[in-house]
């Protein structure tokens, strides 16, 4: 199956198969949200628009994150559900780039050509009375790994996972390549409102095959690729920023376009749009460029969550409630977003980064 590069994927020049594949991916929405499975059908059409194997080589070839984020903003302003999965799958590849031992990287890169791999990254331990946390055990020529890890993303879809092991012994925790042909997936635990095709689970794992290690212990920490993860995620929240907010221009131009007030919030959400534009590009600047990242990807996901949040309110307040008992995109929009960002706790980041710079004067 070919596909095309990187920087083929970029901006007006999209190709014509991923316009195709994000037309099939949004047209799919709704159903899935009512009926929630794993997105094969969008998969499919992304692996075959060569999203999947785009960004093999971005990371070690300092290529500007611009066209990788703008495919992950517009898969999830297609669908949240498909963007979340997707999002795992692009970290997977980039930590693969930059912490895989040679043989190890070159094998697995080898396999994402022609979109013929689908990874995910998953590190939530389970809560009390979800299970033991997953531990790994070495088996001689090899290991495996046994326990519960909690959002997994992707779960019943992914080839594979990185998934953050955490040790008994106080060590920080590694980052394992896991097979997931053979996991326990318990469909029950996830019942969220929102993001209901992320296939979000529970999952058990026996015994399940490791492929490899990658780096040293605390790898998923490692800065700048910590902060690049976190940034990239926040570029899936901008697509569904995208997604309520066309949903919530469509209500209002439906239902109240001539009034006033519904041209006040209609004003009010372009301007909180300019927002997240402004921190998309500036931290895709800093992303590409790799400085002193951890600053800025705090202060970007702070000010895009401040921003959703002031969109949703905004959007609620001049609507009612008509779209959101109806259903329909700004009602998916709201729930997508408010799930998603409910997994980051931001206000003690943010509150850490505000002491160090009182610190600093």
């Amino acid at each position: 199956m070919s596909g095309g590069t990187m920087d083929s994927i970029d901006g007006a020049a999209l190709d014509a198969r991923l316009d195709q594949a994000l037309a099939a991916i949004a047209a799919g929405a709704e159903e899935l949200d009512r009926e929630p499975r794993f997105p094969a059908e969008a998969f499919r059409a992304l692996a075959g628009a060569g999203a999947l194997e785009a960004p093999v080589g971005a990371a070690r070839a300092d290529r500007s994150v611009l066209p990788e984020w703008r495919l992950l903003r517009r898969v999830a302003a297609a669908d949240a559900s498909v963007g979340r999965i997707l999002d795992g799958h692009l970290n997977a590849v980039e930590r693969l780039e930059v912490s895989a031992g040679g043989q190890l990287r070159e094998s697995e890169l080898s396999r994402l050509r022609g979109g013929r791999r689908l990874l995910g990254v998953w590190g939530a331990d389970p809560g009390p009375g979800e299970g033991s946390p997953a531990r790994l055990r070495s088996t001689g020529p090899g290991m495996t790994l046994s326990g519960v890890k909690t959002f997994c993303s992707g779960a019943g879809g992914v080839d594979a996972a990185l998934v953050m092991v955490g040790s008994d012994d106080g060590e920080a925790p590694r980052l394992a390549l896991v097979d997931c042909a053979e996991i326990e997936i318990d469909r029950d635990w996830y019942r969220a409102a929102g993001l209901r095709a992320s296939e979000s689970h529970r999952v058990v794992f026996h015994d399940a095959e490791v492929i490899g290690l990658l780096g040293d212990p605390g790898e998923l920490g490692r800065q700048p690729w910590f902060s690049r993860d976190a940034m990239r995620t926040a570029a899936s929240w901008i697509g569904m920023f995208d997604a309520a907010a066309e949903g919530a221009f469509a209500e209002l131009a439906r239902a109240r376009a001539e009034d006033p007030l519904g041209q006040l919030a209609a004003g009010r959400i372009e301007a909180l749009r300019g927002t997240i534009e402004g921190w998309f590009l500036r931290g895709a600047e800093a992303a590409t460029h790799r400085g002193e990242l951890k600053p800025v990807a705090i202060a970007m996901r702070a000010e895009i969550d401040r921003a959703a949040k002031a969109l949703l309110e905004t959007a609620a307040a001049a609507c009612g409630s008509h779209p959101f008992v109806t259903g329909g995109r700004l009602d998916r929009g709201r729930r997508d977003l408010e799930t998603f960002l409910l997994q980051h706790r931001l206000d003690p980041l943010l509150a850490g980064l505000g002491a160090e710079r009182l610190r600093s004067r």
